[in-house]
């Protein structure tokens, strides 16, 4: 598989840009055996299907990266990941996408599928209208699209993960959307090894060739994603 413009993000890596624990993503990315009482062994299926599943990579794409943030928005609510299933369903059909919620259309046209799956998967805790209502407000909120930039399909292209800053971006068509310097296209995690070894940053400034800021904004980020 050519990754250009996919991304590669392994399970702890996407867990550190997310802030979601990894064995909860391995749950809704590669599914899960569970016993109910009295009964045999079942599985539950992924909430979907990464492309990179398919090539055997124990890993997750850009777009997985992205859409996963609303899974938790939504398990954060209370809504079941069955109802999640439901929707994702349907609105990969409504919009033509493998990654629904991240289209810019889900902010607009995404109530009308979300309230449907809760019909159509009688999810008892978001029947009554003004909690599904507000539940829906809640979960697609702006802070979620904040950093994310759209191309004229109306998918997303980039993500900025650092509130109100452009200093940092994963991009896929760059360094497999890693996290690199905006401004020179170096990853950060390399600047910051570099760092840790120099403990310089103007060294490392000079051996790469860039700002002394570049190493400021890859080592904060860095020692942000391991805090």
């Amino acid at each position: 598989m050519n990754l250009v413009g996919i991304g590669l993000y392994s399970f702890p890596e996407a867990a550190k840009l997310t802030g979601i624990d990894s064995s909860r993503l391995r749950r809704w990315l590669r599914g899960y055996r569970y016993h109910p009482k009295g009964e045999e062994a079942k599985r539950s299926d992924p909430l979907w299907e990464s492309p990179l599943f398919k090539d055997q990579l124990d890993a997750i794409s850009f777009g997985d990266l992205l859409e996963v943030r609303f899974v938790e928005a939504f398990r954060q609510h209370g809504v079941s990941l069955h109802t999640i299933r439901v929707a994702a369903q349907h609105a990969r059909e409504l919009f033509c996408t493998d990654y629904p919620f991240t289209n810019r259309r889900f902010q607009t046209d995404g109530r009308a599928v979300f309230a449907e799956a809760i019909r159509e998967t009688g999810d008892v805790e978001m029947i009554d209208l003004g909690k599904k209502q507000y539940v829906f407000d809640k979960v697609v909120r702006p802070s979620l699209y904040t950093g994310v930039e759209f191309g004229a399909d109306e998918l997303a292209k980039r993500w900025f993960p650092v509130t109100n800053s452009r200093a940092v971006v994963l991009d896929p068509q760059i360094a497999f959307g890693k996290p690199i310097v905006t401004d020179v296209g170096i990853r950060t995690d390399v600047l910051y090894e570099s760092f840790l070894v120099e403990q310089d940053k103007q060294t490392v400034a000079r051996l790469y060739e860039v700002p002394v800021s570049a190493v400021e904004h890859a080592v904060r980020f860095e020692q942000r994603q391991a805090a």
